[in-house]
């Protein structure tokens, strides 16, 4: 059994010191809405990290990439902990996603850890190597799309879609570039509208798979990416006609807990389909819920807690 002095435990107290910190002063300092200025200062961490995170995935040299890892996982998790306010109040009081940025950054630390245990006890997991990779590629790709004038026009395109969906079954639809109007309803589409976070998600989990051919890569990504973007616009047109039929009132009702429960009911059936494809996704996601079992220092410490109870 490995051993771990003072030392170790000090350093592996502080990936769960950090965020803490990080995310008090994320709430505290970092109001809705942002600048511009601030906004481009956090796009700095934000695309270093991931660039680091991806160069950390391909590198083969043991030890320098999971300090890599460390580095790229701390500036990402540094990016979300600023975030929690901008996903509520933007949002208009979503709750679900301002929690889960929170969580989010104790969970990035939790992973940035075990890459230093990684160090500590000599033992490389494939799992922690794929989870950087799928952070990395799924948020260049999102980021990308999101801090570039892709977003405009993909909004654009999405709203005259759902626009023109809903008028299909309804009628009296008015498309007014990212505004969608319908009786009661007057809707702005965001970027979030577009479900590009879920669909680069499945991208993410499905590219950094190095042990599958491309083929089934692309046979898995075509069974998500292409339902995500139509059952999207279904989500969007059924919001719209909600709030149009049942006044604004209605809109959170309709978006947050509608729209968003048939979301995630979606993404869990396609999540299930990936998996029969490939399996090697399922493997990967279960490895990472196994690492509380390296008995770690932080590890150990919990076990000694629970045993006290």
């Amino acid at each position: 059994m490995e051993k771990f002095n003072t030392l170790d435990k000090i350093v592996a107290s502080f990936f769960f010191i950090i965020p803490v910190i990080l995310v008090i002063i994320g709430i505290s300092l970092f109001d809705y809405p942002l600048s511009q200025e601030i906004e481009f200062f956090l796009s700095i961490p934000l695309f270093s990290s991931l660039v680091i995170l991806l160069i950390g995935f391909i590198t083969k040299k043991k030890g320098l990439s999971n300090r890599l890892k460390i580095v790229g996982w701390s500036l990402f998790a540094f990016f979300w902990s600023t975030q929690p306010n901008t996903l509520y109040f933007g949002e208009d009081g979503d709750i679900v996603n301002a929690f889960i940025a929170v969580i989010g950054v104790f969970i990035i630390f939790y992973l940035a850890y075990h890459e230093w245990l990684s160090i500590k006890i000599k033992e490389e997991l494939n799992c922690l190597n794929w989870a950087a990779g799928v952070a990395a590629i799924a948020g260049i790709i999102y980021f990308g799309i999101e801090l570039t004038p892709l977003a405009m026009w993909l909004r654009e395109v999405v709203a005259a879609q759902s626009g023109v969906l809903l008028n299909i079954f309804t009628g009296e639809v008015i498309i007014d570039g990212v505004n969608i109007s319908y009786k009661l309803a007057h809707i702005e589409l965001i970027f979030a509208c577009t479900a590009v976070q879920s669909m680069v998600l499945f991208i993410g989990m499905i590219l950094p798979l190095i042990k599958v051919n491309i083929r089934k890569k692309f046979y898995g990504l075509i069974v998500t990416v292409v339902p995500i973007y139509f059952l999207n616009l279904i989500r969007n047109a059924l919001v719209i006609y909600l709030t149009g039929e049942y006044g604004p009132e209605f809109f959170n009702t309709a978006h947050n807990v509608i729209g968003k429960g048939g979301s995630l009911i979606a993404l869990v059936i396609l999540l299930f389909i990936v998996i029969k494809i490939l399996p090697e996704v399922f493997d990967e996601i279960i490895y990472l819920t196994d690492l509380y079992k390296r008995k770690g220092p932080f590890e150990r410490f919990l076990k000694i807690i629970w045993r006290k109870k």
